[in-house]
């Protein structure tokens, strides 16, 4: 038998965060608790406009599911996300945010941490990039230089000056660069654009193209771009694995957009045995979602989990990122837990 109880939450960004889609202020959380003979486990889940999920509809989802949570004999996560995907398969955001908590419950009743439990092992996990959103280049600078001992930055594009933003970007640091064009560039920019980048320190472009692009002009950056593409828009669920083979270098798994940690496990895997590079991304969001995603890291390639870095209140203690080195939580399961006084402000 498990009750849920939902935490909702405003979480204030430290800047305007811009991409090519929209601009953010305040981000909205849901954070998922699971009470199991006496001991919780959390799950958190961000409102998204272009996927079509707010607070009220991902909480309508959860509630949908608590008949069916309290009458469950809880075993293991896994157990519990396939009887859940029935249940939520038209809203993976709220599958994720139990399936998050589901893992952190079960890593507190079994005194160990999430990645233990996962059969991974904690060695040389790749630290986190800190991402500069879109906005006038003297504002971007500032931001950099606000973060000067990060060793990779994430530069978000889809400007008409991006390559121009890179190279004023890059007198101020020799850090490692990222760039995410989030679907706002062509096949054609892509390509003349990766040939400027790579000079200028960029390790690698994430989804230049829109999701919906041709497969001839994703298979065309693919072989002529001068640098690795990496899916994110493209590589939201199970079965989106296999169709970037051929079309995408690595694969960028979000946690909310493939229904939690359980799911995305089995992604990182097939997307190592086929030889792309793996990464996991994050939303902005809270310490809570962080620490679930962190989990993942010895099965990963890149990181960027610089969430909550990005906010100026964080409702939460858990792992945390410091410059990029991300420092694991003392605590068991997913290592995160709220902080009343400060989640008490932050509470919508």
């Amino acid at each position: 038998m498990m009750n849920v109880q939902l935490h909702r939450f405003a979480l204030p960004l430290e800047h305007e965060f811009r991409i090519a889609r929209a601009t953010t202020t305040v981000q909205r959380s849901l954070v998922v608790e699971l009470q199991h003979d006496g001991i919780y486990g959390l799950g958190e889940v961000t409102e998204n406009a272009f996927y079509g999920h707010s607070l009220d509809s991902m909480a309508e989802s959860i509630h949908s599911c608590e008949s069916f949570l309290k009458h469950y004999t809880f075993g293991d996560p896994e157990d519990l996300w396939d009887h859940l995907q029935a249940l939520l398969k038209d809203d993976p955001f709220a599958l994720s945010a139990i399936d998050l908590a589901a893992h952190d419950l079960y890593g507190k009743l079994q005194c160990q941490s999430t990645y233990d439990l996962l059969e991974l092992q904690w060695l040389d996990v790749p630290p986190s990039s800190y991402t500069i959103g879109i906005a006038p280049i003297n504002e971007m600078v500032a931001k950099l230089q606000e973060k000067p001992a990060w060793d990779i930055y994430k530069i978000k594009l889809g400007t008409s000056l991006d390559v121009d933003i890179v190279r004023q970007l890059r007198e101020y640091t020799s850090a490692v660069f990222r760039v995410d064009a989030n679907c706002g560039w062509t096949a054609d920019e892509t390509i003349a654009n990766s040939v400027q980048l790579k000079p200028l320190g960029v390790e690698f472009i994430e989804q230049p193209l829109p999701a919906a692009a041709a497969d001839k002009d994703h298979r065309r950056v693919f072989h002529e771009s001068a640098l690795p593409v990496i899916a994110d828009e493209s590589c939201l669920v199970e079965t989106d694995v296999e169709k970037c083979i051929g079309r995408f270098h690595g694969v960028n798994i979000k946690l909310c957009k493939c229904g939690g940690l359980t799911p995305a496990v089995r992604m990182l895997m097939q997307a190592r045995s086929s030889g792309m590079k793996t990464m996991v991304g994050c939303m902005v969001e809270s310490t809570v979602g962080i620490s679930a995603a962190a989990q993942l890291l010895p099965l990963l390639d890149y990181a960027d989990l610089d969430g909550a870095v990005l906010l100026a209140e964080d409702p939460a203690d858990g792992v945390a990122v410091i410059n990029g080195r991300v420092e694991l939580s003392d605590r068991y399961g997913n290592g995160a837990e709220l902080v009343p006084e400060r989640a008490n402000k932050l509470t919508v």
